[in-house]
């Protein structure tokens, strides 16, 4: 095994969280529920998870998704921006987070794209 020294600088990953909420504004879209997918990569010192190998030492990734999917589930937002500047204040609530990325998708709001997205980061 591998001794390291100094922080153990951990990125993890919430790939592909597919919620349904409220978000636009024209009339369809206020009163039709529609998909959006929500990617947040964030990085945190993982130091203490590693040495102690207990997940009280650990960043809580399960806990962050559930305060995404409460906050966004079945609710409403009129624009993109909006959504994915809260998401990402939900993830930097966390003093342990350094850094986060947070980026939503908004399927088939473009004709003929896939999907249209929105990505906002923050720091400490």
């Amino acid at each position: 095994m591998t001794t390291m020294t100094g922080d153990h600088l951990a990125k993890v990953r919430i790939k592909n969280l597919l919620l349904r909420a409220y978000i636009g504004i024209k009339e369809e879209e206020i009163n039709n529920q529609q998909d959006v997918v929500i990617n947040v990569t964030l990085r945190y010192d993982a130091s203490a998870a590693i040495d102690q190998n207990e997940i009280s030492a650990a960043l809580n990734y399960r806990t962050i998704t559930k305060q995404i999917i409460g906050h966004v589930d079945g609710n409403s937002f009129a624009l993109l921006e909006r959504l994915t500047h809260e998401v990402l204040e939900i993830v930097m609530e966390h003093q342990a987070v350094q850094w986060a990325q947070v980026e939503i998708d908004k399927p088939h709001a473009l004709r003929y794209a896939e999907s249209v997205s929105v990505c906002l980061e923050a720091h400490r």
